[in-house]
């Protein structure tokens, strides 16, 4: 196994959410950094659940992401004749047997194992069958599943997983664990480690809710004669009550699409996600995908569970306020282009792109969207609280209303002699906006605070924002006297 080579193998129940993002981000990076392999595996054995629609969310999460793989998407489905092989091989070479046991048995003996206090563990009847009381049963079809015999010396399983150290467990505290159901089906035990043998696996990177699978994995690998792969466990991500998050009890809140519709840029989410369970030794938090794939190391996998805080219902901060920071950080100091193509897209879906933007006024878009860009989170608030500089049907914060208008009571007089003021400027330019402005003020004998904030207010709709008279100039001089001298509160 001298070539690294791993793998990401999601169910196709449901959209990619962000915990299964997160694994195939860590999968990926280390492929990238030491030269390796990523192989996309779709484990689609749940028939009632997989479904087409799931598989290709999971495909466009990924791709939105940027995470390539190398080989794939194979179908687990596709392979189902080699599950079953690996367990009639195993049965043949005396490392699994089939057991006849009934559910209605079993549950007997589960039950008065608890009644005697005692730690129930199946007790190998089928495993002691003579040849006869076999051949017997298998003419009479009895329905069996099939057991991995687990040896039966003192020994254990050791291995050592790249994040929590050595892991031993016992071979007499593991129970003979089905393989395969009674319907003929394998189980995921199974299925996934011939596999990962077929696609030679060589490094693991999975949750730690995976880890009490591996010693019985780590058996069935030792069985079919194959090479163990290195194991690294990561932690779990929980949400804010500490619960696992999933997609079936949080909804769409945690799926990779959601942040895509609600305006994350891909690789901002990416960078989120990677902090999520890791940690240089400098805790930096930003960084290029070069730096990524540079920095990145199993040893900077945490042990401890990390906390995805989502605030479900809040229009502004719905998500972590980490990851809108990192979104926030990368908005401000992308490249125009770039930061140009992703606004774009945002502004067709809400019907406010201009064919211009793209040629004779793509200076003044672009300078535009350089100027505004600093105080937003996300691509989806140049569309709504940037919307009137690209378009008069904006909505106004009542906030900013009861702030800077209505406690005023001649601020409609006032703002319509400012508009007066800006109609007659030759040269609407920010020196020009500004010495008017403060100029009224002084004849008004108020402070120019009253006339910045109703300004902008009106103008933009919003509390807050960039310079004012530089946000007036961007918007343009009949815009401004028109939203001003229409100011009625």
């Amino acid at each position: 196994m001298s070539e690294v080579r791993l793998r990401f193998p999601p169910s196709p129940t449901g959209y990619l959410h962000i915990g299964g993002a997160r694994t195939a981000i860590y999968n990926w990076l280390y492929a990238k950094k030491h030269g390796g392999k990523l192989i996309l595996r779709i484990e689609d054995t749940d028939t009632e659940r997989s479904t087409d629609e799931s598989m290709s969310g999971i495909l466009d999460g990924l791709n939105w992401l940027g995470i390539t793989w190398d080989e794939g998407p194979y179908l687990q489905s596709d392979y189902a004749d080699d599950h079953i092989q690996a367990a009639q091989k195993l049965i043949r070479d005396g490392h699994a047997y089939k057991c006849f046991c009934t559910k209605e048995v079993l549950d007997k003996k589960r039950e008065a194992a608890i009644a005697a206090k005692l730690t129930y563990k199946y007790d190998r009847t089928c495993c002691n069958l003579s040849q006869e009381e076999l051949a017997d049963r298998e003419k009479q079809d009895v329905p069996y599943v099939v057991r991995f015999k687990v040896p039966d010396s003192e020994g254990a399983v050791i291995f050592n997983d790249k994040v929590y150290g050595k892991i031993e467990k016992a071979y007499i505290d593991i129970e003979d664990f089905v393989i395969v159901r009674s319907n003929g089906k394998p189980l995921y035990l199974l299925s996934n480690v011939v596999d990962d043998i077929r696609d030679r696996i060589s490094h693991i990177i999975r949750g730690q809710d995976g880890l009490g699978n591996t010693p019985r994995q780590i058996l069935i690998y030792k069985a079919l004669g194959s090479n163990i792969p290195e194991f690294a466990h990561m932690s779990l991500t929980l949400d804010p009550r500490k619960a696992k998050i999933s997609k079936r009890s949080h909804g769409e809140v945690v799926t990779v699409q959601f942040y895509k519709d609600h305006g994350f840029l891909p690789w901002a989410l990416v960078n989120f996600l990677v902090l999520l369970g890791w940690s240089t030794a400098d805790d930096k938090e930003i960084f290029s995908q070069k730096e990524l794939i540079e920095a990145f190391s199993l040893e900077g996998l945490n042990k401890a569970n990390s906390v995805f805080n989502y605030h479900k219902g809040d229009p502004k901060f719905f998500t972590d306020p980490k990851a809108l920071n990192i979104n926030a950080y990368y908005l401000r100091t992308m490249p125009i282009e770039d930061l140009t193509a992703a606004v774009k897209e945002e502004f067709k879906s809400e019907g406010l792109w201009d064919e211009k933007y793209d040629h004779e006024k793509k200076k003044w878009f672009q300078t535009t969207l350089d100027l505004i860009r600093s105080r937003f989170h996300t691509v989806k608030d140049f569309a709504v609280m940037g919307r009137a500089y690209f378009a008069d049907d904006y909505s106004v914060d009542q906030k900013a209303v009861k702030k800077n208008i209505t406690k005023y009571e001649n601020i409609n007089e006032w703002l319509g002699m400012l508009a007066e003021k800006f109609s007659e400027l030759q040269n609407f330019s920010k020196d020009e906006i500004e010495r008017v402005t403060r100029e009224l003020a002084a004849e008004l004998d108020i402070k120019p605070g009253i006339l910045i904030n109703g300004c902008r207010t009106i103008v933009t709709g919003q509390l807050a924002g960039a310079g004012l008279f530089d946000v007036l100039e961007a918007i343009g001089q009949d815009r401004v006297v028109n939203r001003l001298k229409e100011c009625r509160y």
